[in-house]
């Protein structure tokens, strides 16, 4: 009896081993998944990490017409990000009767005055943004409605947001709208 147990461990310890050989050839690719909720297969996104702030400041001569904001460590810009500069050019009324509504305009932005004219302008780096007046005429003739309480909105979204996406980038409702932010999501920062 114990030589026909040794005997069969013996074919189970062959049979296991000589089921090894060589690796086969690879099977076939396989197909290319859903991407989606509804399962229909969409187009790959771009991942956007835009942020927009609201500063309010005064141009005046002592700070050369030009106001300066440094962005907060709370928020990381890259050089390859694409800053744009919007100025609260007017309010409208509301046809319902509601509260005012804003009218956005992306600077650079041109003023035909009776003095010349006057250009609201910007450059930046990724640590700071400086908005400017420039003009053909002195500075210190204009009038406060276009120097005291500024406000002006600063979205900061990435290189590939602008070029990519065919998001109208003059239209700050598109820009944030595209960036899934709301009123209320803006921080609001004054410099006077």
């Amino acid at each position: 009896m114990n030589r026909i147990k040794t005997f069969l461990g013996i074919l189970v310890v062959a049979f296991a081993i000589s089921c090894e050989g060589p690796q086969g050839p690879p099977g076939l690719n396989g197909f290319d998944g859903l991407d989606g909720l509804d399962g229909l297969d969409g187009q790959d996104g771009i991942n956007i990490l835009g942020q927009v702030l609201e500063v309010e400041g005064t141009f005046e001569a002592a700070n050369d017409y030009s106001i300066f904001f440094e962005f907060p460590q709370s928020i990381e810009v890259f050089e390859s990000d694409l800053v744009l500069v919007y100025i609260l050019f007017e309010q409208t009324d509301d046809p319902d009767g509601g509260d005012p509504i804003d009218v956005w305009r992306l600077l650079p932005q041109t003023r035909i005055l009776d003095q010349g004219l006057l250009q609201y302008n910007y450059d930046h780096t990724f640590l700071d943004v400086s908005i400017f007046l420039e003009s053909d005429f002195d500075l210190s003739t204009l009038p406060a409605g276009d120097t005291d309480n500024q406000i002006f909105r600063i979205a900061v979204v990435p290189a590939e947001f602008g070029t990519d996406n065919g998001v109208d980038t003059s239209n700050l409702n598109a820009v944030m709208s595209a960036l899934e932010l709301d009123v209320n999501s803006i921080d609001k920062v004054s410099l006077d």
